[in-house]
C-alpha cells in the first residue's frame, strides 16, 4: 500500500509539473501579452497614444495640424471643462472626433477622465509668469478692426494678406480654415504654437500684447477668410 501511495503521489507530481511548464511552451502567450478589452485600458500613456497622439503629437507637443496639448499656456487658459468637453464631444466641423460611448465613440467616462488628468499634468504653475491672458472663450470680434489687428501683430510673419511669408506660411488657406474652429483659432492666437515657433499673445509685436479684443477682432478676421464650402472644387470664372 505504501509503495503505491507513493507511486500515485509521484505520478501527481509529475503531471502537475508538466502542466505547469506549459505555460513556458512555444506559442503559449504569457500573462503580459493577453489583450486588454479596450474599455478596461486605464494607461493614460496608451489611451493618449492610440487616440490622440496622431493628431496632437507624441507626449502632446503637437503634429498634424492639430494644437499642442502640452503647450503650458494652453494649459493656463482652458481649464478641465473644457478639455473634457472637446474629448468627449469633439469639435463640430473639424477633424476632431467624438471619443466618448456616449457621443459615439470608443471611450468610457472614466477614460476621459484619465486622460483630462493627464493632460492637466502637463501643466506649468509659471507658464503665464503673472501675466494675465485674454479669456478662453468670448463673443465673436469685429472683423474690420481685426483686419488692422492682423496688420498690426500677425503680418510681419504670415504676409500682408496671410497668403505667407517668410517666418511663416498661409494662415487664410481655405482648406486649413476648413479644418479648425472658430475657438481653436482663439486659443492658437492666445496660446502660439510653439512646436511651430508661433509666438503666444505676448509676443507677437514687440513691447506690447494682444489685448482681449484685439483677440476677438482678429479671430473674426479669420473665421470670415474661410470658404463657404472649405475643400470643394471652387467654381469657374464665367467668362
Amino acid at each position: 500500500m505504501r509503495r503505491r501511495a507513493f507511486v500515485g503521489a509521484a505520478a501527481f507530481g509529475a503531471a502537475f509539473a508538466f502542466l505547469s511548464a506549459c505555460d513556458g511552451m512555444p506559442g503559449r502567450r504569457r500573462a503580459a501579452e493577453v489583450e486588454v478589452r479596450p474599455d478596461r485600458v486605464t494607461s493614460f500613456a496608451v489611451l493618449f497614444a492610440e487616440n490622440c497622439a496622431g493628431c496632437h503629437g507624441p507626449s502632446g507637443r503637437g503634429g498634424a495640424g492639430a494644437l499642442a496639448l502640452a503647450n503650458p499656456v494652453y494649459l493656463a487658459i482652458a481649464d478641465d471643462a473644457a478639455i473634457r468637453r472637446a474629448a468627449t464631444q469633439g469639435v463640430a466641423k473639424t477633424a476632431m472626433p467624438a471619443f466618448a460611448q456616449s457621443a459615439g465613440g470608443m471611450l468610457t467616462e472614466a477614460q476621459i477622465e484619465i486622460l483630462v488628468r493627464g493632460i492637466r499634468g502637463w501643466a506649468r504653475p509659471d507658464a503665464l509668469g503673472g501675466a494675465l491672458p485674454p479669456p478662453y472663450f468670448a463673443p465673436p470680434g469685429d472683423a474690420a478692426r481685426g483686419a488692422e489687428v492682423y496688420a498690426k501683430f500677425c503680418a510681419s510673419c504670415h504676409g500682408a494678406s496671410g497668403q505667407g511669408g517668410a517666418k511663416a506660411g498661409s494662415i487664410v488657406d481655405g482648406s486649413f480654415l476648413g479644418l479648425v474652429s472658430d475657438q481653436s483659432l482663439r486659443s492658437t492666437v492666445i496660446a502660439g504654437r510653439p512646436d511651430l515657433g508661433q509666438p503666444d499673445w505676448r509676443n507677437d509685436a514687440p513691447g506690447e500684447a494682444l489685448g482681449p479684443a484685439d483677440v476677438s477682432d482678429v479671430v473674426a478676421w479669420l473665421a470670415a477668410q474661410r470658404p463657404a464650402n472649405p475643400g470643394q472644387p471652387y467654381a469657374e470664372a464665367k467668362p
